[in-house]
């Protein structure tokens, strides 16, 4: 089956973000009218750049799954909160509206984060009902409402625990002011979409309590999750394999290459 693959660009007219495609053409020769979950990627990078090994190999695994897939590649420093937010939500739009065109299930729409494209992607679950949303893309928020959420080793609290760099580059000098406001456990509620995250408990750079805060709290509002920490690995292992390891060959560890199936489960059984 061919696949679309292209490049979107001008999703804001204030930005030069981008959305590239992974999208399955249907076939005659199968299921003609077949519509498939979508998953929209926001790879990591600290706010500060955007990681390939968080990018196209994770759109070609999902494609292996079924899925349609997405990349987005959203704004980061000097750029400040809340343009790379905004962008995710126009993607969102982006594929929601087309979902004829990418045979897209508009309901089965999940963003997915890496690292501190986890704390976008999170930002999305809990933030896309709020006002300023809709005032600055002119549209309804249901728009961009995600279905679901993969958060992966994601950066989410800005306290203690919290992955301080990531934040002083999403802000700025509004860093000291408005980082607490950012500390997404805190923003968790009743409109946040189900959600699977997985860590490792020897991630020293975003600690695994960034997934626990957040799962507690998606707990207290009965939001449905799955939550995976592996023993073993540091930050940054994308699919665990030699396929995304670095130069240096960090990212290989075995004991987390489970989590794309568990992910792909817990879609079929969830939506």
């Amino acid at each position: 089956q061919p696949v679309i693959h292209e490049k979107r660009s001008a999703l804001l007219p204030e930005s030069q973000a981008s959305l590239t495609t992974y999208v399955i053409e249907n076939s005659p020769e199968m299921e003609t009218d077949r519509v498939r979950p979508a998953v929209i990627i926001c790879p990591g990078g600290g706010y500060e750049m955007l990681s390939d090994r968080e990018a196209e190999p994770i759109a070609i695994k999902m494609m292996s799954f079924g899925f349609q897939a997405f990349v987005l590649h959203y704004s980061i420093k000097p750029a400040v909160y809340p343009l790379a937010l905004k962008e995710l939500a126009a993607a969102v739009r982006l594929v929601r509206t087309n979902h004829e065109v990418w045979h897209v299930d508009p309901e089965k729409i999940i963003v997915a984060g890496f690292s501190a494209g986890g704390h976008l992607a999170a930002n999305l679950g809990v933030s896309w009902q709020q006002p300023f949303l809709a005032e600055a893309l002119q549209g309804a928020n249901e728009e961009w409402r995600p279905n679901g959420l993969l958060l992966s080793y994601p950066v989410l609290s800005s306290g203690e625990l919290g992955h301080q760099d990531s934040f002083r580059s999403l802000l700025a000098d509004r860093y000291e002011i408005e980082k607490a406001a950012l500390s997404l456990e805190t923003l968790v509620n009743e409109q946040t979409p189900p959600t699977f995250l997985w860590h490792t408990l020897e991630d020293g750079l975003v600690l695994a309590e960034n997934s626990l805060l957040f799962a507690e709290q998606l707990r207290k509002f009965n939001i449905p999750y799955e939550l995976h920490i592996f023993p073993r690995g540091g930050h940054g292992l994308s699919l665990g394999t030699p396929e995304t390891a670095n130069s240096d060959q960090h990212g290989i560890e075995a004991s987390v290459v489970r989590w794309p199936e568990l992910f792909a489960d817990w879609v079929k059984w969830n939506f």
